[in-house]
């Protein structure tokens, strides 16, 4: 009798008489690193339970210093009372989900590796927390906020209810609108997709009561800068004045690492602070403002929806993530026949407790940094 060798072992796809199966496959589930979705997890280290589809909050402001000087004994009466009003910001749930599916037969076979359904819960609900980072990070008709339940639900991806991004909460942004086309859509209302145009760099149209309505989108015309320390200066402190924003944190689309990463420290004020120590995706450098900056690089942001030109700059406490459902499997998807049908839900909100926190720099390339700012125009507060 001939001897068996490793020739004769293969696949199965081989000769009946001589292939021989080798059930050797390893289904742990690979490529499963902890900063895969940055803002996703500064959002969830803060998680609040919510009880509507609708979560509402209030947004502190303050007004601007007048003179205060007044007459000894003055009378007080009621027109001298402060405004007591308050702006309130919401944001609407959006249903995240993932299907699951396999036979009888093919979970009572013995497989190579294991039961490849278990498999796929692991990878799908990896899965899923991409699609949560990718609605935080939108820069697109389907960043903003939209109670979606309308009969044409379900015509389109677009059409379910969704929260409104990151963008469309950014209290100050900076584009590049030199030939004054770039503009801010503005949803109808948050029951429509329907957009319509204002004026350039306006977020919110100034109303707090349209925050999570808009988007930034550029004309053909905009022209992009390669990044520059002076260009995030010029940000941070249009961002932090009078509202102690204290933004921390950069997020940067993946593309955009190199330049970022090799043109901060040419700041004589900031300078490289041990990179190593946050691995090889995430640098910290000392500002101008007493901390360090960390920087969080998103290959998320690179994506389709998403604005690969553009860095969020973040204060991770105004930044958190509001569960009206836990991620888990819906318990009233049963099994159909042979086979098992097992749908996972989460259900929750981006929460923005002050957009004062939350800037964009838009129009962002690579390339020689530039040592002028933009004009003020450029940079705007969307409150005064």
């Amino acid at each position: 009798m001939a001897q068996i060798t490793s020739a004769n072992l293969g696949n199965g796809n081989g000769p009946y008489q001589t292939d021989i199966v080798v059930k050797d496959m390893d289904l742990t589930v690979s490529n499963y690193v902890k900063d895969r979705t940055p803002t996703t997890n500064m959002a969830m280290s803060k998680k609040r339970k919510i009880n509507s589809t609708l979560h509402i909050w209030p947004n502190d402001y303050f007004r601007q210093p007048t003179l205060n000087a007044n007459l000894e004994g003055a009378a007080v009466t009621s027109s001298l009372a402060a405004s007591n009003t308050r702006a309130n910001i919401g944001n609407y749930t959006q249903i995240f989900t993932t299907v699951i599916g396999a036979t009888g037969t093919a979970r009572a076979v013995e497989q190579a590796g294991g039961d490849p359904q278990a498999y796929q819960e692991v990878k799908q609900l990896t899965e899923i927390m991409f699609d949560v980072e990718l609605q935080m990070v939108r820069a697109d008709g389907a960043s903003i906020k939209y109670s979606g339940q309308s009969a044409t639900q379900g015509a389109s991806p677009n059409n379910g209810r969704r929260f409104g991004s990151l963008f469309a909460f950014a209290g100050t942004r900076s584009g590049n609108d030199t030939d004054g086309v770039s503009v801010l859509n503005l949803a109808a209302s948050d029951g429509t997709d329907t957009t319509t145009s204002t004026d350039t760099n306006v977020p919110f149209n100034g109303l707090l009561s349209n925050a999570g309505l808009g988007y930034f989108s550029f004309g053909a015309n905009e022209t992009n800068q390669p990044f520059s320390p002076v260009l995030y200066k010029q940000l941070v402190t249009a961002a932090e004045q009078r509202f102690n924003a204290k933004i921390t944190n950069m997020v940067v689309p993946t593309s955009l690492r190199t330049t970022i990463s090799d043109n901060i420290p040419q700041s004589r004020s900031i300078n490289r602070f041990n990179p190593a120590d946050k691995g090889d995706t995430i640098g910290t450098y000392e500002g101008d403002f007493n901390y360090t900056y960390q920087i969080d690089d998103n290959w998320i942001m690179d994506q389709t929806g998403s604005n690969n030109n553009a860095i969020l700059f973040l204060n991770p406490d105004v930044v958190q993530w509001g569960s009206l459902r836990e991620l888990g499997p819906n318990n009233e998807v049963f099994s159909n026949a042979d086979a098992s049908l097992d749908q996972y839900i989460m259900e929750g909100t981006l929460i923005v407790r002050n957009p004062a926190g939350v800037a964009v720099l838009a129009a962002i390339t690579t390339g020689t940094p530039i040592t002028t700012p933009r004009a003020a125009s450029q940079v705007k507060r969307y409150l005064a």
